[in-house]
């Protein structure tokens, strides 16, 4: 199979592209990243991702695919004959989504919103719903891991590329917002696993620099502040 075979429409800041990437390298799969522009869209991803026109789409022999989460199982069920992403236990792959959709739908929003926010007030409420999160995700790990160095056992797995991803954009808001969120203190097994996590070969030339993330984060952060044409 070709790198034209297999196509990765994306943002090379997203966190959600950086799932699919982490995933593709962890299985050994060659594929042709296409990247998009900030403020445009093209007809490739407009055709391929109608519904939501976002990225990362995966092209799959001309198939599309969207959501990174669904992207990662499909990769994990396609491609067999490399190491499993997902648990092959049914009650540690729940558990394993169940953590996953924490992260999106209440986790990262908040890490968002610190960086995004110009209220003072909103931001500490952010901050600290972050640290509760972090704490939960602390135990989680320490459940998940049982005793070994990533969430999915010895290697890295669903839920390892699921919270890792986001990892850039934790070190940007710290140095945006001056405070320290992932604590060695308070996270000692989290820490340690992040260490772990960004140092991988799957992972290291994909993580994107935290001083070009600051710098992204600005601009948008700019944009939210722009008045909306009336």
């Amino acid at each position: 199979m070709t790198k034209r075979d297999i196509k990765l429409l994306g943002l090379r800041p997203s966190p959600y592209v950086h799932r699919v990437q982490y995933a593709l390298n962890l299985k050994s799969i060659d594929y042709e990243f296409l990247e998009e522009k900030f403020g445009s869209k093209t007809d490739l991803l407009l055709q391929s991702n109608p519904i939501h026109k976002k990225v990362p789409v995966l092209i799959h022999a001309g198939k599309p695919l969207c959501e990174s989460l669904i992207i990662l199982q499909y990769i994990d069920e396609t491609w067999t004959s490399t190491p499993p992403i997902l648990p092959s236990d049914p009650y540690d792959r729940a558990i394993a989504r169940f953590w996953a959709a924490y992260i999106d739908d209440k986790w990262y929003p908040s890490l968002k919103e610190i960086r995004m926010t110009h209220e003072e007030e909103a931001k500490l409420a952010a901050i600290e719903r972050v640290v509760e999160g972090l704490a939960l995700l602390e135990e989680a790990f320490e459940k998940c891991s049982k005793g070994k160095s990533f969430f999915g056992g010895d290697s890295i797995g669903y839920l390892d590329i699921a919270f890792g991803c986001f990892l850039g954009w934790l070190r940007a808001t710290e140095k945006i917002a001056d405070v320290k969120l992932l604590d060695e203190a308070k996270m000692p097994g989290l820490v340690g696993w992040a260490q772990r996590f960004c140092s991988d070969d799957a992972v290291k030339d994909v993580m994107p620099k935290t001083d070009m993330l600051v710098e992204i984060a600005k601009i948008l952060r700019g944009m939210s502040k722009a008045p909306t044409p009336k």
